[in-house]
């Protein structure tokens, strides 16, 4: 199974979140003994602050058996295409289209996706196997 990851997941283990760190880290150990884990160019550019550079952030990804994954035109045009439908819809943050791109990235190339934010991805990519759903 290939699993890919939201940024909130990686950063609750990475950081560490008392809260959400155990849970997402039993996630991710479940995602990794299932098959491959796969983190798109958005998350790997959203988890670049929380690192003091390029290697120690392609170490700790190297370490949870973290596959980069690139974002091709494909993904990135259905990323669009949901984002003009959300924002036809009445949806009002610009800013939220990176999550649309890592959403179409998850259906594109992955089998199951492991996020905190539910109902986001439920409402605009009900398609996705959403792992981190049922703890």
């Amino acid at each position: 199974m290939i699993t890919a990851v939201d940024t909130n997941v990686l950063l609750d283990v990475f950081l560490p979140d008392g809260r959400h760190g155990p849970r997402s880290a039993q996630w991710l150990r479940t995602a990794y003994d299932s098959g491959a884990i796969l983190v798109c160019d958005v998350v790997y550019a959203e988890l670049v602050p929380a690192f003091v550079d390029r290697t120690a952030l392609d170490e700790v990804l190297r370490t949870i058996g973290g596959e980069p994954s690139p974002i091709d035109n494909a993904i990135a045009f259905e990323a669009g295409v949901r984002w003009r439908r959300y924002r036809q819809a009445g949806g009002t943050r610009k800013r939220i289209l990176t999550d649309f791109l890592i959403g179409a990235h998850a259906v594109a190339k992955a089998d199951a996706f492991l996020s905190r934010d539910r109902g986001f991805y439920a409402t605009y990519f009900p398609e996705l196997d959403r792992e981190g759903e049922n703890p």
